[in-house]
C-alpha cells in the first residue's frame, strides 16, 4: 500500500469520503432504510452479515472507486472482512483506488455542558495496531455538540486531540469529527466557538502532524475557511447531520475546500430489492450528485 500516494489523494483529489461505517447502534436504522427489518435477522450476528452484504454491494458497485470516492470509512467488523475474497481495505485500495479509514470510537458518553464526548477506548491502541497491520491510512471517531456552551465545546475538542496525537503516533491519519447538531437553537453560535477552539489545538501541533476535520454543514458558508487552508489539517470534509441529500449537497456547494464525508445521504434510496443494474444506477447519480456538490465548494 503506497500511503505518500494515499496521502496525496486525501490531500487533494477531488471527490469525497463514502461513510461506511454504521455500528451496532445505528445498524438497524440503516438496514430498515434499506429495506431489511428486523424480523429478517434473529441475533447481532445475522444483523452484521446483513449489513455486510450491502456494504460489499456498495463497494463492488462500478461507480464506486477513487474517481469520485476517494475515500471510505469502515467499522470494525467490515475491516476483518472480505470483498471478493480480498481484506476490505486491500480491496478498496487495490481494486478501487479508495483508502481506507477506520472509526474507531466506542460511542458517545452521556451528555455534560452541552456536549458528549466519546466514551473511554482502553484497547485503542492495540486497535491502532491491527489497524495499521490491516493497512488501513486513518481512523474516525465522533463527539457531538448539542449547544453553545464554552465549556462543553472545549471538552469535547480537547478529548478528540489528545486521542488524535495517540493515533498520530501510530502513523495512522485522525479524522477529528466534533459534530454540531444540526437541531440546535443556537447552532450558528456553537459553531462559532468550535472554530476557535480548533483553531487553538490545530496551531498547537507540530508541523508533520495532519489532521482532518469532518465538521457539521455551518450555517455560515465558509466558515471554516482558515481551517481548510491550516497547513496541520490534511482535507476538512462535511457530515450530513440528518439533512437530506438534497439540502446536505447545497450546504456543500456553499463552502468552499470542504468535500463531502455521508453516510445516511449517500444511502438514500438504495433498497435490497433493487436489481442490481437499478442499484447500481441508483448509487451511481447519487455518488456523480455528491461528487459535483463537493468539486462546486472545492
Amino acid at each position: 500500500m503506497t500511503t505518500a500516494q494515499q496521502a496525496e489523494q486525501m490531500s487533494n483529489a477531488p471527490g469525497f469520503v463514502a461513510a461506511l461505517d454504521q455500528s451496532g447502534g445505528s445498524t438497524p436504522k440503516a438496514l430498515a432504510l434499506y429495506g431489511v427489518d428486523a424480523g429478517q435477522y434473529a441475533s447481532d450476528d445475522e444483523m452484521f452479515d446483513l449489513i455486510h452484504e450491502m456494504r460489499c454491494r456498495i463497494m463492488t458497485s462500478p461507480a464506486f472507486k477513487g474517481d469520485h470516492v476517494i475515500a471510505a470509512i469502515l467499522f470494525e467488523s467490515t475491516m476483518d472482512r472480505t470483498v471478493e475474497g480480498k481484506p476490505v481495505a486491500d480491496y478498496l485500495w487495490q481494486e478501487r483506488q479508495v483508502v481506507p479509514f477506520l472509526k474507531v470510537d466506542k460511542g458517545l458518553a452521556d451528555e455534560e455542558s452541552g456536549g458528549q464526548i466519546l466514551k473511554e477506548m482502553p484497547d485503542l491502541d492495540a486497535l491502532l495496531v491491527k489497524a495499521k497491520a490491516a493497512n488501513i491510512f486513518g481512523t474516525k471517531m465522533r463527539s457531538v455538540i448539542h449547544r453553545a456552551d464554552e465549556t462543553g465545546v472545549d471538552r469535547v475538542v480537547s478529548q478528540q486531540f489528545n486521542i488524535g496525537r495517540q493515533i498520530l503516533s501510530h502513523c495512522l491519519v485522525p479524522i477529528i469529527e466534533p459534530e454540531v447538531n444540526i437541531n440546535a437553537s443556537d447552532k450558528a453560535d456553537a459553531e462559532q466557538m468550535l472554530l476557535s477552539h480548533l483553531k487553538k489545538h490545530l496551531d498547537q501541533l507540530a508541523d508533520n502532524e495532519k489532521v482532518m476535520l469532518k465538521l457539521t454543514l455551518p450555517e455560515q458558508p465558509n466558515l471554516y475557511a482558515d481551517l481548510v487552508a491550516h497547513p496541520n489539517v490534511m482535507r476538512v470534509v462535511a457530515l450530513s447531520g440528518g439533512y437530506s441529500r438534497d439540502e446536505a449537497n447545497r450546504r456543500l456547494s456553499e463552502n468552499n475546500g470542504v468535500i463531502a464525508s455521508f453516510s445516511r445521504a449517500l444511502t438514500e434510496g438504495l433498497s435490497a430489492q433493487q436489481s442490481g443494474a437499478a442499484f447500481d444506477e441508483a448509487l451511481g447519480q447519487t455518488i456523480a450528485e455528491i461528487a459535483a456538490a463537493s468539486s462546486a465548494g472545492g
